[in-house]
C-alpha cells in the first residue's frame, strides 16, 4: 500500500512514542558516546573507541569497533539513577601495552556492591566478558587497576555499553568534599615541637632551631647543653660543636608573656645522623626546572613566616636544574660545567651558592642540594659521575647539609645493573661524603631499584626512594598515593628494615599547589580526605615529610595539614619503630606503629568508593584490656573503649587515633566514632 505523507509522518511519531511508553525495548548507551572528560586514570586521558595510546582497541589478538581505552589506575564513576537494566563488555590489556609489566584487575561496583571482577589479566590474554544486571543501581562504578607497577596498564572496556530504559547515563567525576580543617590553632602559650631527639657527628658544625609556637617575642634557653653549643635567646637556634662524642640530657625552655613551656630533647654526638625522618621542603613538584636563587630564599622565608619552622621542619632543598646545562639555548642555564679543579659550578641562576646557604642557616634552617650520580641528571644538566670527590666537597664548601642522589642517566654506565653495580654509586658517595667536615644527610633516590631498602643504610644512606614518583603525572598523584605508599609498602613488607638514621621514603607530601607539568601550577588533585590519609600514612610508616608545593601560597587548610603537632609526633617518634599494616578487609585497612611511651598510633583507612565503618580490633593489634582513645587530627580524647575501636570513614578517608593503656577500670563507652567529614 502507499503511504501519504501525513500517514508516514503518523507512523514515524508513533514509533517514537513507542520507545517512551511502558513496555518499550531499553535504549542502548555506548559508554564512548558519552564525555568522557570526567575519568580519573593513572597516565593520559579515556579515548572513546581507541585505546589509551590511540591505536584501535585489541584485546589478545581481537579487535574491536567500540569501547573505552583507559590508562591504570582508572574510575569511570556512572550515574545511572536507577534507569539502567544492564552493563556489558569485554575487558583486558590492549594489544598496544607492548610491554607485560601490568597485570591489571577490573571491578563492576553498583552502589558500593562488588557485582563483577576478575584479576590477574595480561597482555596477550583474551578478553573476559562482563554482563551484570543493574537495576535500581544509581551509581556504578567501573574501576581498573593494578597494585604494583602500573606501567604499561592499558585497560580496555572493550564493547562497553549499557541498555538504558530511563535518562541517558552520565560519567561523573569524584564527588566533592569540603576542605574542613581539623587541627586546632595551637595555643598562644608556649608549647615545644618537633623532634625529641637529634643526631650529629663530632666535631662538626650543629644547628638546631628549638620549635615552639606561641605568641612572640619568646624567648628560649636550654639546660646542659653539652660543652661546645650555644643557645641563641631571641631565635632559639643552638649552634656550635660538639667534641666528645655521647648522649646528652638538655632541656628546652620557652617563655613568653603569657607563660612558659619546657620539653626534654636527646642531642647524640656520634656516628648517626638523622635519628627521626627528615622534615622540610623540595623544590621539584611546584618549580621543576624553573627553580633559581630567589625562589630558595622565598622558601626559606615562608617556611619561618608561615609557621612551619616551630613544627619542626628544617631542610629548604633544591632538587635538580640548578648545575649547568650542557648545550642550553637557554644562557640562564648555560656556562662552564666545572671549574680548573673540577669542581662543579652553578648555573647564572644561583650566583652565589655559599651566600644562598648562608642565608638559609641565618633562619636557622638547614639547606639540601640534588645530583646524579650519573654524567647528567634527570631534567639533563651536568651530574657527579667520575667527579663524586670534588661535587662532594663543592657542596661542604657551600655549606649544604642535604644531598638527594638521582639515579637517571647513571643507567647508561649500568644499563643492566647488576646488585653490586646499583649500590656502588651510592655506596662511593655515601663514603665521601662522610670524610667531609660537616654533616651532609644522605637521600637515595633510585626508586626502589634492587630492594634499596635491604642495603640502604649498609652503603650509607639515610633514606631511600621506595618506588616511582608519586607525582609522575598530575592526575595520576591519587591512584599513585594508595598505590606506592600502601601497596608497595606493604607488599614488600618495608617496616622490616626503616628505623633511626634509615628511613623508607615514599616521596613527597604533594599538597597545595604543584606543578600541572603545563608550565603553571595547580591545586593539587588529591581530594581534602585523600590528603588526610596521605599525611597519616607518611606518619604511620615514618617517612620523611617533606613538602613540595608551592610554600608560598599556603592556604590555611594545607597549612592545617603540614603543622598538626599530634600527628608530626607520631613520624617524629624516638622509638623510631615504622608502622605496618595490621588487617585488611576489602577496601578497608587497619595499620599501627608502637611508640616510645608504649602507646600505639592506629590508622584506619577507607579506600573503597562510599562512606564505610572501619575496625580496628585489639586481637589485630596485639592489645589486651582497656585504652585510651584520641583522635590525633582533632586533638580531642575519645574516651575509654576496650577491644575494639570503630569509625565511620569517608570515602579514601582516615582516622588517625592514638591508643594508651587505660589507667582506670573501663567504664561503658560507645564503641562507634565518626571519621573524618
Amino acid at each position: 500500500m502507499k503511504l501519504t505523507r501525513l500517514t508516514l509522518f503518523a507512523t514515524l511519531v508513533l514509533a517514537s512514542l513507542a520507545t517512551q511508553l511502558p513496555g518499550a525495548g531499553p535504549e542502548t548507551v555506548w559508554l564512548s558516546s558519552l564525555d568522557l572528560s570526567p575519568i580519573v586514570q593513572g597516565w593520559g586521558q579515556a579515548q572513546a573507541d581507541k585505546a589509551v595510546t590511540g591505536k584501535p582497541l585489541a584485546i589478545g589478538g581481537k579487535k574491536f569497533e567500540r569501547g573505552l581505552g583507559t590508562h591504570t589506575d582508572s574510575l569511570v564513576r556512572l550515574r545511572l539513577n536507577g534507569g539502567a537494566e544492564r552493563f556489558s563488555a569485554m575487558v583486558g590489556v590492549d594489544d598496544a601495552a607492548g610491554n607485560d609489566h601490568a597485570t591489571i584487575s577490573f571491578r563492576v561496583i553498583g552502589d558500593g556492591k562488588v557485582l563483577w571482577r576478575t584479576t590477574g589479566m595480561k597482555l596477550g590474554a583474551a578478553a573476559r566478558k562482563v554482563d551484570v544486571d543493574v537495576k535500581g543501581v544509581k551509581m556504578l562504578l567501573l574501576i581498573a587497576d593494578s597494585r604494583g607497577d602500573i606501567s604499561y596498564g592499558h585497560a580496555d572496556w572493550a564493547d562497553a555499553k549499557l541498555l538504558v530504559t530511563g535518562a541517558r547515563p552520565v560519567i561523573a567525576g569524584p564527588p566533592q568534599e569540603d576542605a574542613i580543617i581539623l587541627t586546632p590553632k595551637p595555643p598562644r602559650t608556649p608549647r615545644i615541637n618537633g623532634a625529641r631527639i637529634f643526631g650529629v657527628h663530632p666535631g662538626h658544625p650543629c644547628l638546631f632551631t628549638i620549635p615552639a609556637t606561641g605568641d612572640r617575642p619568646m624567648t628560649f634557653a636550654a639546660d646542659h647543653l653539652p660543652m661546645g653549643l650555644t643557645v641563641d635567646a631571641q631565635t632559639g637556634q643552638i649552634q656550635g660543636r660538639i667534641e666528645k662524642p655521647g648522649t646528652y640530657a638538655v632541656t628546652l625552655r620557652a617563655a613568653n608573656s603569657l607563660g612558659k613551656a619546657k620539653r626534654k630533647l636527646r642531642i647524640v654526638c656520634g656516628e648517626t645522623l638523622a635519628l627521626t625522618p627528615h622534615m622540610g621542603w623540595n623544590s621539584w613538584y611546584v618549580w621543576e626546572n624553573h627553580v633559581t636563587d630567589k625562589i630558595m630564599r622565598d622558601a626559606a622565608d615562608a617556611m619561618v613566616s608561615s609557621g612551619m619552622i616551630n613544627h619542626g621542619y628544617q631542610y629548604v632543598n633544591i632538587d635538580d636544574c640548578w648545575s649547568v646545562k650542557p648545550g642550553a639555548n637557554d644562557t640562564s642555564l648555560g656556562g662552564e660545567l666545572r671549574d680548573a679543579q673540577g669542581m662543579v659550578n652553578a648555573n647564572p641562576r644561583f650566583p652565589d651558592m655559599k651566600d644562598l646557604t648562608d642565608y638559609i642557616h641565618s633562619k636557622g634552617l638547614k639547606a639540601g642540594i640534588y645530583t646524579s650520580p650519573g654524567p647528567l641528571t634527570c631534567a639533563g644538566h651536568v651530574g657527579a659521575y667520575q667527579h663524586e670527590e670534588q661535587d662532594a666537597r663543592r657542596f661542604a664548601e657551600w655549606g649544604y647539609d642535604f644531598l638527594k642522589y638521582d639515579w637517571c642517566s647513571y643507567g647508561r654506565i649500568a644499563p643492566k645493573p647488576s646488585l653490586a653495580q646499583m649500590q656502588e654509586p651510592y655506596r662511593l658517595m655515601g663514603s665521601i661524603l662522610r670524610r667531609q667536615d660537616r654533616d651532609l644527610v644522605l637521600n637515595l633516590c633510585q626508586y626502589g631499584m634492587g630492594d634499596v631498602w635491604k642495603w640502604g643504610k649498609e652503603v650509607g644512606g639515610h633514606s631511600w626512594r621506595t618506588a616511582g614518583d608519586l607525582g609522575g603525572s598530575f592526575y595520576g598523584i591519587p591512584g599513585a598515593l594508595f598505590r606506592d605508599g600502601f601497596d608497595v609498602y606493604a607488599q614488600k613488607e618495608l617496616h622490616k628494615y626503616g628505623g633511626p638514621g634509615a628511613w623508607n621514603d615514599p616521596d613527597y607530601l604533594l599538597l597545595g599547589y604543584l606543578s600541572n607539568w603545563k608550565g603553571a601550577t595547580a591545586l593539587t588533585p588529591l581530594t581534602p580526605n585523600e590528603q588526610y590519609s596521605h599525611v597519616s600514612l607518611w606518619c604511620l610508616v615514618a617517612a620523611p615529610l617533606i613538602f613540595s608545593g608551592d610554600i608560598t601560597r599556603l592556604d590555611d587548610f594545607t597549612l592545617s595539614l603540614l603543622s598538626n603537632d599530634e600527628v608530626i609526633d607520631v613520624d617524629q617518634d624516638p622509638l623510631g619503630k615504622p608502622g605496618r599494616r595490621m588487617a585488611i578487609d576489602g577496601e578497608l585497612e587497619v595499620w599501627a606503629r608502637d611508640l616510645e611511651d608504649g602507646s600505639m598510633a592506629v590508622g584506619l583507612f577507607n579506600r573503597g568508593e562510599e562512606p564505610a565503618t572501619v575496625t580496628a580490633r585489639w586481637c589485630d593489634l596485639g592489645l589486651k584490656g582497656g585504652r585510651t582513645v584520641r583522635d590525633l587530627w582533632r586533638q580531642q580524647d575519645l574516651g575509654r573503649f576496650n577491644g575494639e575501636f570503630k569509625a565511620l570513614v569517608p570515602r579514601h578517608g582516615v582516622a588517625l587515633v592514638r591508643l594508651a593503656p587505660a589507667r582506670a577500670k573501663v567504664l561503658a563507652a560507645p564503641k562507634f566514632a565518626e571519621g573524618l567529614p
